[in-house]
């Protein structure tokens, strides 16, 4: 009988001498002996690394935390390596006030730490303080890794500077696309199809606007909720990108494209005022979220789950965090389904994301080898191989029960409310996938046999889950990434914050009814004015002279 843990999570966090500078990396790892027999360090070996907690972080069972939990054990019983966290931050702006803490010397650098800020990336580089690991890669990265590095070549582009590579991406992997999730019950007693282009969409959100959709005889509902507090393209839910992208096709607000060699800003194409004006009727004719602006992208859910609004926008994995409306309202039924074609007939797109944040390593560390045998192992979870076939660990991510493997949590012996994020307990703030967007759930949904890991999870999902993932991998084309990955130019870092708040500010008041719409004219005249035109120069500079091509065999990826 397998051993029962505790089903308690304890939320509170071991700061203390776990938070940053309470051990000194660079010191340790000159004096250690290093080790490796039979792929084991002996003696045992301590990698420091740096890590941002968001809200799964941080959660562990009853007795374990942040250094001594199912994977840090594990990696000292398997590799030899103890993985001890020696600086934490909590958001961005604290962790990377960390960071800058320990590049200027009043905290020590650990020797392996996640940087999610291009400005910070750069800043490192010129410090001087972070380790070339051209040669790292050619001899310690795994080959299975390095195919997988050979298929985001771009993503090097923050961390390469005269010819060296100061960095690599965290887990590159294109990761899923936005769907439509839609009360379908709200459809079905409306008699209407879900939307395929903007005249229809529009019709939908008009009817659950007007047409007392929830049958309670009360004027209390509408059709789309969005959030537009910080960006009008937020990438991973509650996003209105989709509504500009019908006017703008490839032209993304907030992101750089590329047209005839030469990028381009989404936010001042042709259409984005269009888009804004149509925004605006919506919003006038109460179609919309009336919070739009000061609710962030997690707090624009709520009128979904709470059962007024009747669409919203976002990643596949979203429906878990709305399914709660078909157990609170009778009747209430969620579907995913493709976002429109645009006002030409073309797909309308969103923003592509290759990886989330860069590796950087101390300058003095000599754990590159032990840092990638790490990591591959870590990638096990993906391929459904090694100790990490169905998941991290049982009891956690996955159960056996009475032979079968399931990943439901409340199927798990004992029960528990919710599975442990155990990817999150390693040193990357997400678990690695090489399952793009979605190929595993569109193979389960197109009857692939589930015989591996990856294949059990995806068919496991609930059903709007794995419908999403599926059309998200069905339309992986319409994923761009922004062309320009580099980090800020000279003029971006004295202007580029004022220029955002013009923009969003301009956008809100214009869709708001605050100001009308030929003001969007005087905001690109403005931006273009207040630094805008320079910047323009400034990214094509960056974007001709953007070549890791030279780079690439250096590191054994060509």
């Amino acid at each position: 009988m397998k051993k029962k843990l505790g089903l308690f999570f304890s939320t509170a966090l071991i700061v203390g001498s776990m938070l940053a500078g309470c051990d000194n990396g660079s010191k340790e790892t000159s004096s250690e002996e290093l080790v490796l027999k039979d792929g084991k360090y002996d003696p045992e070996i301590t990698l420091t690394i740096a890590k941002q907690l968001d809200e799964n972080a941080g959660k562990y069972k009853e007795g374990e935390s942040l250094n001594d939990n199912v994977m840090t054990r594990w990696g000292k019983e398997n590799l030899g390596i103890n993985v001890k966290t020696t600086l934490l931050g909590g958001d961005a702006g604290n962790y990377n006030t960390k960071l800058r803490l320990a590049l200027t010397g009043s905290e020590d650098l650990p020797d392996v730490f996640p940087v999610y800020d291009k400005q910070l990336i750069s800043d490192l580089i010129e410090s001087g303080r972070v380790k070339d690991i051209t040669e790292d890669i050619e001899t310690y990265m795994p080959d299975r890794l390095k195919e997988i590095y050979k298929q985001f070549p771009n993503t090097f582009n923050p961390v390469v500077e005269d010819g060296k590579v100061y960095g690599m991406a965290i887990s590159p992997n294109l990761t899923e696309g936005e769907v439509i999730l839609i009360r379908q019950d709200w459809l079905d007693k409306l008699n209407l199809k879900a939307p395929t282009n903007l005249e229809e969409f529009e019709n939908v959100i008009k009817a659950f606007t007007t047409q007392d959709p929830d049958g309670n005889g009360k004027d209390d509902t509408y059709g789309f909720t969005f959030s537009g507090k910080d960006s009008y393209n937020t990438g991973w839910v509650s996003d209105p990108v989709m509504i500009f992208s019908a006017f703008t096709g490839k032209n993304l607000p907030g992101q750089w494209n590329e047209e005839n060699g030469e990028l381009t800003y989404g936010s001042i194409a042709d259409g984005t005022k269009d888009a804004l004006a149509t925004l605006n009727d919506w919003y006038k004719k109460g179609y919309l979220n009336k919070e739009l602006a000061t609710q962030g992208a997690w707090d624009a859910i709520t009128p979904f789950t709470e059962g007024k609004a009747g669409i919203i926008i976002g990643r596949p994995w979203l429906y878990g965090s709305v399914k709660d409306v078909e157990a609170n309202i009778d009747g209430a039924k969620v579907k995913p389904y493709a976002t429109i074609q645009g006002k030409n007939g073309e797909p309308t797109y969103q923003s592509g994301q290759e990886n989330d944040g860069y590796f950087m390593f101390n300058g003095d560390t000599n754990k590159m080898e032990a840092f990638f045998l790490y990591y591959d192992k870590l990638y096990d979870a993906a391929f459904g191989t090694g100790d990490f076939k169905y998941g991290y660990a049982e009891d956690y991510d996955y159960d056996i029960v009475n032979g079968e493997v399931v990943f439901d949590p409340k199927k798990f012996d004992p029960p528990m409310d919710e599975a442990q994020m155990v990817g999150k307990m390693s040193f990357t703030k997400n678990t690695p996938s090489v399952d793009g967007p979605g190929k595993s759930f569109y193979d389960v949904v197109n009857g692939a046999k589930a015989d591996t890991g990856m294949l059990m999870k995806a068919e496991a999902a609930d059903e709007p889950t794995k419908e999403g993932y599926a059309i998200s991998y069905e339309n992986q084309d319409v994923l761009l990434p922004s062309v320009f990955n580099g980090a800020p130019t000279k003029t971006m870092e004295s202007n580029w914050e004022q220029l955002s708040t013009m923009e969003r500010e301009t956008f809100t008041k214009i869709i708001y009814g605050n100001l009308p719409i030929t003001a969007y004219d005087q905001f690109v005249k403005d931006w273009n004015e207040k630094g805008g035109e320079q910047i323009t120069k400034e990214v094509n500079e960056w974007y001709t002279n953007a070549n890791i091509s030279e780079v690439m065999p250096k590191m054994g990826l060509e």
